[in-house]
């Protein structure tokens, strides 16, 4: 098994029982959108693979916790990425892409690889899976709040009284954002065509939900 199988065994045990949208068929969608950009635009692809495999790693912490899950999968990234020999510019290199990588602190990645992970986060906030993503999400931090009382900060459109009402603040507040700031013009070329069927959704979803 080599290293890649090794991380993703690792990232798979850790998040085995994620109840957001940060599970596992993330990850692995995020690395294969990395992969097809870097076929592109270039860059080290073991690097942006590591990235990208362990860069929501820290989300189970950020449940339990508070803060920010970048962070916290940055030292769970360095810690394991140890553990398994690898040299330190290497570890620093992949934990650089992984701290930078959150949507909502704005961070400017410091290399390709770091944009182009960037980039692989935020496509996976559009189109369909974004949509299903989104619902699932403020769904699973509903739910969290009814459970335990914990509510994120940086998440207040999920609990709006009116699920709708919080799901277009959503919409407006990220996804539709995202496309001015995106690195690359392979990633530019993905979110055309992934805006495009969000846009028909939500115009279909107006016209159902509508009292006129």
């Amino acid at each position: 098994m080599d290293l890649i199988d090794r991380t993703r065994k690792f990232v798979a045990g850790v998040l085995a029982d994620e109840p957001s949208s940060h599970e596992m068929s993330h990850i692995e969608r995020v690395e294969s959108t990395c992969m097809k950009i870097q076929a592109k635009e270039g860059g080290d692809l073991r690097v942006i693979r590591l990235a990208a495999l362990l860069h929501d790693v820290g989300v189970v912490r950020e449940h339990r916790e508070g803060g920010d899950h970048a962070d916290y999968s940055a030292e769970i990234a360095r810690d394991f990425l140890l553990s398994e020999g690898m040299d330190a510019p290497t570890i620093d290199h992949v934990v650089s892409c992984i701290r930078t990588h959150r949507f909502s602190r704005g961070h400017k990645a410091e290399s390709l690889e770091g944009r182009i992970l960037q980039d692989a986060d935020r496509i996976d906030a559009l189109g369909a899976i974004g949509i299903f993503r989104a619902v699932m999400s403020m769904g699973a931090l509903r739910c969290l709040k009814h459970a335990s009382g914990v509510e994120k900060t940086s998440s207040k459109n999920a609990y709006a009284e009116d699920p709708l009402d919080g799901f277009a603040e959503y919409m407006e507040m990220k996804p539709f954002k995202i496309m001015n700031r995106l690195n690359t013009a392979a990633a530019r070329e993905v979110a055309e065509d992934r805006l495009k069927i969000m846009h028909q959704y939500l115009n279909a979803l107006e016209d159902e939900t509508s009292f006129r």
